[in-house]
């Protein structure tokens, strides 16, 4: 008989990498289901990854305001530091150490295959650094660090959590162990990879020289409201199906935004505005994302006046993940042979 696979204590733990003002893109593909995943009763770890970031040069003074910067997006969107555990990756020590011994676990083939490496690095892979590369690794030693059981990811990132769960099992197969869990992805919402205002064919990024592209958090009520009147459309009406925007692009890019924005699903989105034009629909968008995002962008800004509080919260939270994190790497290094005779 083959032994029963341990029990985990249900957890969540996600991330977002604080390099940039977030936008539209990541709070319906991660703030808001964050805030929705909280509400569940499960234990939620969420984590500003800023060892991610510096795997490319970062000016370190904007490093520290866009770390804070996205622990007030956080907190506007609905993360209550009490009820979740909010805190930024570097505070904790224990990150970067399972992150090298998951990197002597995890295989050079594997880390080939990662798509976002072949994106990210391109025909410079000699010039890209080597954090970069080991960069899927360090992401499985965030999630193992907990015993996450689930990670909430868009598409684009699913691969990464496909990757934590063949290290797991072969870290679990090479010391004869069932110490950590195989962490599902979850993939939820009508939005979860948000496009360009300006081309549906290309994901909304915090990159693309065009402001217009996206919509910030940091957007006030006027520039929400006139990015998604001026957002690219064609000049056919809402279909009744959304089998109807499989060839349009902008049009389904937007159909997904509303519906993600009020809850609801695509499919009941064009059916109420099936036959109607961009005309009616856009300002319909507008006002519904204006609802919703301002108070945030206004919620973040009376935090951001405070930092030294914002501070406070981040070491709170860094103290609460680093009880439950030392513990399993203490026990990780005990399996690997490491001899602990020293308290951390």
């Amino acid at each position: 008989m083959t032994a029963a696979q341990p029990k985990f204590t249900p957890r969540i733990f996600s991330g977002i990498q604080p390099s940039g003002g977030l936008t539209l893109g990541n709070y319906l593909g991660a703030l808001k289901r964050f805030v929705e995943k909280q509400d569940e009763g499960i234990e939620t770890i969420y984590c500003l990854v800023d060892l991610h970031a510096i795997t490319v040069w970062q000016d370190p003074a904007r490093l520290r305001d866009q770390t804070r910067e996205a622990a007030a997006a956080f907190i506007a969107a609905g993360i209550d530091p009490k009820r979740s555990i909010l805190f930024n990756q570097s505070q904790v020590s224990a990150h970067a150490e399972l992150g090298w011994v998951l990197n002597c676990v995890a295989r050079m083939g594997w880390m080939n295959r990662m798509t976002q490496w072949k994106d990210k690095a391109g025909k410079d892979a000699e010039k890209a650094s080597l954090g970069l590369f080991a960069y899927p690794s360090l992401m499985a030693a965030d999630i193992l660090l907990y015993h996450a059981t689930m990670v909430p990811v868009g598409e684009d990132q699913k691969q990464h959590v496909e990757l934590c769960r063949d290290i797991a099992a072969k870290f679990n197969h090479d010391y004869g162990v069932d110490f950590f869990p195989l962490t599902e992805p979850l993939i939820e919402g009508a939005a979860t990879r948000v496009m360009s205002l300006r081309d549906g064919t290309k994901k909304m990024s915090k990159s693309d020289p065009s402001d217009a592209s996206r919509i910030n958090l940091t957007d006030d009520a006027d520039t929400i409201a006139q990015k998604l009147r001026k957002a690219r459309t064609d000049a056919e009406p809402l279909p009744g199906t959304v089998a109807g925007l499989k060839h349009r692009p902008e049009a389904r890019n937007l159909v997904n935004i509303y519906a993600a924005l009020a809850g609801r699903t695509p499919a009941q989105v064009v059916a109420e505005y099936e036959g109607k034009g961009f005309g009616t629909f856009k300002p319909a968008l507008a006002d519904l994302a204006v609802a919703k995002l301002a108070p945030i962008a206004t919620e973040m800004k009376r935090l951001m006046a405070d930092p030294a509080e914002i501070d406070r919260i981040l070491g709170d939270g860094a103290d609460r993940a680093d009880v439950i994190a030392q513990p399993i790497l203490a026990r990780t290094l005990e399996i690997t042979g490491m001899i602990r005779s020293r308290k951390p």
